[in-house]
């Protein structure tokens, strides 16, 4: 059925076409991601559908068997736009401008046309900002089988200021007393 399956299908849609339960269809997905790991297909799951992808290792395999051009390189204000969109998703643009610290307009645009990033509906905040969220086609062009293989964000340690304070505490005496 995922093979024949134009595009992501809800494990429910399976469980109906296929008159089996839910919990049969989860059995049976499981088993299919332990015979596939190492070879060249993956069950990528993304925002509860899923999909029979090529695995992502074997792309230049499959680009020079089908002689496709390789894949657009993306710049570096584009990775940074998907992390921020790929972590805090939904996020609006001015959200993303915001942590950026640049306007993303053109940035946006390339990504949507490239597919990475989707509209996924509208802010309740002033204006009703768009909501921007990563799509599976973001998934297959990292290696990913689903948003929780995404590394996770380690905090930077900033120190805390009080009103009190008025020099950040420093790490090392630079001048020793004696």
């Amino acid at each position: 059925m995922l093979f024949v399956a134009p595009g992501a299908v809800l494990p429910s849609q399976l469980a109906d076409a296929l008159d089996l339960t839910p919990r049969e269809i989860e059995k049976a997905l499981e088993e299919l991601e332990q015979g596939y790991a190492g070879r060249g297909l993956r069950l990528q799951r993304h925002r509860g559908r899923l999909q029979l992808t090529t695995a992502p290792e074997h792309a230049p395999l499959v680009e020079k068997f089908l002689s496709l051009d390789a894949t657009a390189r993306l710049s570096q204000a584009a990775l940074e736009t998907l992390a921020i969109i790929a972590y805090q998703q939904p996020v609006t643009r001015p959200q993303i401008d915001s942590i950026r610290g640049v306007n993303s307009d053109g940035v946006m645009k390339s990504l949507l046309s490239k597919g990475l990033i989707e509209e996924g509906g509208r802010s309740e905040g002033p204006g009703r900002p768009i909501l921007y969220a990563t799509t599976p086609d973001f998934l297959q062009h990292f290696g990913l089988s689903s948003l929780k293989e995404l590394p996770p964000l380690d905090p930077p340690e900033v120190p805390v200021l009080t009103g009190e304070q008025t020099e950040l505490p420093l790490t090392e005496d630079p001048v020793a007393e004696e």
